[in-house]
């Protein structure tokens, strides 16, 4: 068995051990703007999963590029609104081609020629092609480490499903086959699913 300090490794080492460890990772999709009309920015992020369900409260994490602000927390401390959506295998393309760094003024979704819509309730257009999109307003954001990475802490507002996927309040997971994220510029989908007993009182070990 291999051990590593972490103290030994640069950051980049430590970036690549966790992203291959925390695997497979879901993928928050969101969309922003600096101000309503402005162009929508794109972007990815694999450090997504959420937070509470009263009220319903989703996060993700958003690293800083040299020290700075990417436009997606920029935009969303300004605005305090943005939309998180989950994409599927078909998105797997314009989804990985989102993370390329544009200037502000560009916009992800024109760039890679996704559709958008208006919202419900907030400013921020979805896009149309994702099949789960979810209308945000901030909530708060928490740093954390000498990187500064900030969670960003969304109150979900509005849900957009595709048809099809909800059953008996339940999102169909397999039909839904939802993009994760593994080491490097990897990703896989649902593949098999396990099923076990739920879990039940009758379950606990007594006390002695």
């Amino acid at each position: 068995m291999i051990t590593i300090d972490p103290d030994d490794l640069q950051t980049s080492g430590r970036y690549r051990l966790l992203t291959g460890i925390v695997v497979p990772r879901p993928i928050a999709w969101v969309t922003s703007q600096l101000t309503p009309g402005a162009p929508v920015n794109l972007a990815p992020f694999s450090c997504f999963t959420f937070v509470c369900y009263e009220p319903m409260l989703v996060a993700f994490v958003v690293g800083r590029k040299l020290g700075s602000r990417k436009d997606t927390a920029t935009n969303i401390a300004e605005s305090g609104e943005f939309v998180l959506h989950i994409a599927d295998e078909p998105l797997a393309a314009s989804l990985h081609s989102s993370a390329v760094e544009h200037p502000s003024s560009v916009s992800e979704a024109d760039h890679l020629g996704l559709s958008t819509i208006t919202s419900d309730v907030v400013a921020v257009p979805r896009l149309a092609a994702a099949p789960i999109a979810l209308e945000c307003r901030l909530d708060q954001t928490i740093e954390f480490g000498d990187i500064r990475s900030e969670m960003i802490v969304g109150r979900v507002l509005r849900i957009h499903i595709r048809d099809g996927l909800l059953s008996n309040g339940k999102i169909e997971t397999a039909d839904l086959n939802p993009l994760a994220r593994i080491g490097g510029p990897r990703y896989t989908t649902m593949g098999d699913v396990i099923s076990l007993p739920p879990i039940t009182a009758s379950m606990a070990v007594a006390d002695s």
